[in-house]
């Protein structure tokens, strides 16, 4: 009984669909939608306790319900030809309502010049022969878009989705990818625009690491078709990209757990080193093009690789990451987001109350993860910004001294995300087990002690060992930023 308890609770806390998504309240009713659309009412089955459904595995069931939900509920006119991948409408609103989210946050300045006309304005890499990400973003939100693609029929089958919405098409291109010269015919791998067999973020192994060669656009040994750098023209701007990138390395591996049949080419869903060498090289592309997006965004099929391409984005200098986990039932995809832009400093971190202690509970942890990986966590944490600080495994602690400059540092910057792979080398203090840091006026101390509750539940607390101190009052902001890059390392975390 207990276990089914705490298996109901796990899923309750589970991410849901976008409030603001138009299915989080009124999900598709497949019997309505056959009652007003004869041609997909072949394609609807009853269950013996007459609930609607259809078959996932069939592409011409999927195809004609993402037909009908785009005309029912978007105006949309919409067609793909057999084998193209074909998206789920739920799914693609989330990303456009979570872009819509980052754009309306405080996150980033908006002091950059950045247009007179004030529209949105996206570029949607491979777009696909569906090209839902513009039609969506432009129905629902009237932004504007660039769209762009590498194979004849994503092209002609994009251009024709756009011309047969009058209502829309003026604010959507269509730009078609000049592969490079040297490229040979195996390297057109690439650009994808979306539906996949689903994945596991869990069980599926993670790819090897993957060098991050800045520049490489440059580079001799890159024979692909340009993603950004090479399509975007010097003096664009755009308040964002977003992509759904090749999740792949072989057709082969695409077929091992086929739960849906949404289609797709080998040009949509395969690219060498799968999708974590796609957004590699976005990231790569973003360094040369800071200035030219507010956000770079991505999403991603594989949980196992969030890791890995969060701590290269901190390489490469970024000022902000931020994520999320877009759910549509039983399917679960990551939404990956950065930028160069200087961050906004928020008035509230300057008068948070002066707080000598505080505390927060971390809930839902897996069970590889115990107090001593969160503790050595908290060391990592404070040590990539060079802070002195001991970690006493005997007392569950660590202790952390720091002078104002550095707490104005931390409190500047965006923390980069806790990664144990990280080569830091933190300056030890000579701290006996259990006693307080001793601190010189301007300097104050820190400690951070980590508790287990129970199994999968800790309280980490946080305390100011020189309570005269007059660092005091930023503590309580310093602390805050911790929880954050916790709950970002063992917990799910949304913008």
């Amino acid at each position: 009984m207990g276990s089914k308890n705490k298996k109901r609770k796990r899923q309750e806390n589970r991410p849901t669909i976008h409030p603001n998504n138009k299915y989080s309240e009124n999900p598709p009713d497949f019997a309505h939608l056959a009652s007003l659309y004869p041609s997909f009412q072949p394609f609807v089955q009853f269950s013996h306790n007459g609930y609607p459904r259809i078959d996932w595995t069939d592409f011409n069931a999927t195809r004609e319900l993402t037909r009908v939900l785009l005309l029912h509920d978007h105006s949309l006119n919409w067609w793909i030809p057999d084998g193209q991948l074909c998206p789920t409408v739920p799914n693609r609103s989330n990303y456009i309502h979570w872009l819509q989210d980052l754009l309306s946050s405080n996150i980033i300045s908006n002091t950059v010049s950045w247009g007179d006309d004030g529209k949105v304005r996206g570029f949607d890499i491979g777009t696909g022969a569906n090209c839902i990400y513009p039609l969506l973003g432009a129905s629902l939100l009237g932004w504007s878009f660039v769209g762009s693609d590498v194979t004849d029929v994503a092209i002609e089958w994009a251009e024709r989705n756009v011309n047969s919405n009058p209502h829309v098409s003026e604010l959507i291109e269509i730009r078609r990818i000049q592969s490079n010269a040297s490229a040979t015919t195996s390297c057109v791998e690439g650009l994808l625009q979306d539906e996949e067999p689903v994945l596991s973020g869990t069980e599926v192994e993670p790819l090897l690491d993957l060098p991050l060669e800045l520049n490489s656009c440059q580079s001799k040994n890159y024979h692909r078709p340009p993603i950004l750098v090479g399509v975007v023209r010097d003096d664009e701007k755009f308040d964002f990209c977003m992509c759904n990138p090749p999740f792949f390395e072989s057709l082969e591996e695409a077929g091992l757990n086929p739960k849906t049949a949404c289609g797709g080419t080998s040009e949509e869903m395969v690219w060498s080193g799968g999708e974590k060498a796609f957004i590699t090289r976005i990231i790569e592309d973003s360094t040369q093009l800071k200035h030219n997006f507010r956000w770079f965004t991505s999403m991603i099929g594989r949980k196992s690789n969030l890791k890995f391409l969060t701590s290269k984005l901190w390489e490469v200098g970024v000022t902000v990451v931020k994520t999320t986990e877009f759910v549509q039932g039983r399917t679960s995809r990551w939404g990956l987001a950065w930028s160069f832009l200087p961050i906004v400093q928020q008035k509230s971190s300057i008068s948070l109350p002066n707080k000598n202690t505080m505390s927060f509970m971390l809930e839902g942890l897996q069970r590889k993860d115990g107090a001593i990986n969160v503790l050595e966590d908290v060391k990592s944490y404070f040590s990539l910004h060079g802070l002195s600080c001991t970690m006493n495994t005997s007392s569950f602690t660590v202790d952390v001294v720091a002078t104002k400059d550095d707490c104005n540092s931390i409190l500047k910057n965006e923390m980069p995300i806790i990664d144990q792979s990280t080569d830091y080398q933190p300056t030890e203090t000579n701290i006996s087990n259990g006693s307080s840091v001793n601190i010189s006026c301007d300097r104050s101390g820190l400690r951070i002690s980590v508790f287990q509750q129970i199994p999968g539940t800790l309280l980490v607390k946080g305390s100011v060992q020189d309570k005269n101190s007059p660092l005091s009052g930023a503590f309580s902001a310093i602390f805050r930023k911790l929880e954050e890059a916790l709950r970002n390392k063992f917990c799910t975390r949304s913008v």
